[in-house]
């Protein structure tokens, strides 16, 4: 799209596609916390609708610019209405408790991953339809000047009727907002800040999210860089098989491991459990390319394969940063603000960790630092950080599984 919008130097395709993504993540950043505040002041449902709206309209837009400054304006425009996921967390809280919030989470999590999964084939089917399907639309001049039109409306008719869904069917969960009372002075940004435990959990989620961003920045152009210099020199078809794969195998592990795990381990145990995996995921893709360097094959495809279904495992640690995200919250009506706050600092790292990650991934292929895995030795630190810190979560961040009750030492002297 980018090419067709004027930029004819494939050197810089890459460039502008970076900007772009970065850009939207810029703007996020800036209007997360006031959607958050708004969400908790008027509640979710007004957020959640204007949102949504916001999203559609902007991408049918996206798909009819025809210069790269409108792609760059209608981006930054979405970027406006980023609250919908803002208002989706904070009602999710809301709807559930605390027995019931890692199941409800693990559902969130793998509706997002379906999206992820069908979104680029519905986008790729639908580009440039006038080219790929001439017998149906070989004569409509409309999608001819604009060949990413119908793949961006599709993408806006989701947003549509997901609009349409929350007018009709979604109750408002903010207290608040359904009895019409009129809501309690709000706690500031800075006092929900200092409010106790809070800006720890906001630190080790923004940890989270850097290292999950980092690892998937570095991921496919590990598994695209020949063995010889740090990689695995997978194919882009191989690549899409084992995306494929991971896809379904993250599913099954939020849906299946997940909820029993927090039952018995509470959210402490999940975040002890997902990021004592990571470093080990981490060294696990570098000893993967020494196999390949040392002409061990076979080995290599049972160790990877192993590897990669269970590192999808570490997914899990996303769903227990989130939950003790709604735990450490001083009250549901700070859900907003709270949540807003994590994805300001997510979108923030989002803006530049690819970049930063993956110009440490070429610097160290380039001169060979660690064998090429300079990247790779930095997750595996930042990791083990992030595995230490956990230890000083906050008790009422821990999601601890209740002790059965025990009965009273009277009550057993009669028994």
């Amino acid at each position: 799209m980018i090419q067709h919008c004027g930029v004819e130097d494939e050197t810089d395709i890459g460039f502008y596609s970076g900007l772009i993504e970065s850009l939207f993540s810029v703007v996020s950043m800036c209007t997360m916390l006031p959607l958050g505040l708004l969400a908790d002041r008027f509640g979710r449902k007004p957020i959640l609708i204007t949102s949504q709206l916001g999203i559609a309209i902007c991408t049918v837009l996206f798909g009819l610019s025809t210069t790269v400054w409108q792609m760059l304006l209608f981006r930054c425009l979405a970027g406006v209405f980023s609250g919908s996921v803002v208002a989706v967390r904070s009602m999710i809280s809301e709807i559930s408790t605390k027995k019931t919030q890692a199941r409800a989470f693990s559902y969130f999590s793998v509706a997002g991953n379906i999206g992820i999964m069908l979104g680029p084939f519905i986008g790729g089917a639908l580009a440039t339809p006038a080219t790929q399907y001439p017998g149906v639309f070989g004569d409509n001049q409309f999608l001819r000047a604009y060949p990413y039109a119908l793949a961006n409306m599709a993408t806006g008719a989701f947003a549509f009727s997901a609009m349409l869904l929350t007018v009709f069917f979604i109750e408002e969960t903010l207290t608040s907002a359904v009895g019409g009372a009129k809501p309690s002075r709000p706690m500031s940004t800075w006092e929900l800040v200092k409010a106790p435990g809070v800006a720890f959990v906001l630190f080790i989620n923004s940890m989270c999210a850097l290292i999950g961003i980092g690892y998937t920045a570095l991921l496919t152009i590990f598994w695209y860089t020949q063995p010889a210099l740090g990689g695995f020199g997978f194919s882009p078809l191989m690549m899409s098989i084992w995306l494929g794969v991971g896809g379904g195998a993250q599913a099954l592990w939020t849906l299946l491991v997940l909820p029993p795990m927090h039952k018995r381990y509470g959210t402490i145990g999940l975040l002890r459990y997902s990021w004592s995996a990571w470093p080990v995921v981490f060294a696990g893709w570098i000893v993967g390319n020494y196999f390949l360097r040392w002409g061990q094959d076979t080995l290599f495809w049972v160790f990877t394969s192993i590897l990669w279904i269970w590192g999808c495992s570490i997914a899990i640690g996303y769903t227990g940063a989130q939950l003790a995200l709604n735990d450490i919250a001083p009250s549901h009506n700070t859900l907003g603000v709270l949540n807003a706050l994590a994805m300001t600092l997510g979108s923030g790292i989002r803006a530049i960790a690819p970049a930063l990650f993956s110009s440490e991934f070429a610097v160290g292929v380039k001169y060979q630092i660690f064998g090429g895995h300079l990247a790779w030795v930095t997750l595996i630190l930042l990791s083990l950080g992030l595995r230490l810190a956990v230890e000083w979560l906050p008790e009422k961040a821990c999601g601890r599984p209740e002790k059965p009750k025990q009965d009273n030492d009277e009550e057993t002297a009669e028994h």
